[in-house]
């Protein structure tokens, strides 16, 4: 088990994050782009489709640029780490790559990724975490 030292971001922002990704994924692709009627009008089923500009997505993006520079490395690193590209022993490894690879657009690179909440948590169990209790 990794030491929780090694992270730089809280256990509350990882799971913040996988909770905004989970209300996301759960989203239906947009059936009819055309439609002029209201929400109201079609038994709001439009909330549960996949808008550009969905408020979660937004609240998503906004999270993550807000994070610090090693916020932001930690969260693609667990992404990796979950999603089997090392093992604990290769955290500082792959945390170093993450580091070499950051850039301005964390946010697009990790939505691009599918099953990240997954990932993500993962990720923390390598670390002995969790996201039970804290929602």
């Amino acid at each position: 088990m990794l030491d929780n030292e090694a992270l730089t971001i809280p256990v509350e922002k990882i799971c913040y994050v996988i909770s905004k990704i989970r209300q996301f994924d759960a989203k239906d692709v947009l059936t009819d782009p055309g439609s002029g009627s209201n929400a109201s009008d079609d038994d709001m089923r439009s909330i549960l489709e996949d808008h550009r500009s969905d408020p979660v997505l937004a609240e998503l993006e906004s999270t993550i640029s807000d994070m610090n520079e090693d916020e932001q490395i930690d969260l693609v690193t667990l992404a990796w780490l979950g999603r089997g590209d090392g093992g604990e022993a290769d955290w500082e490894e792959l945390r170093a790559e993450a580091a070499r690879a950051h850039n301005n657009r964390t946010f697009e690179y990790l939505s691009g990724i599918p099953l990240l909440g997954d990932y993500l948590e993962a990720g923390m169990e390598a670390f002995g975490l969790s996201c039970e209790g804290l929602e």
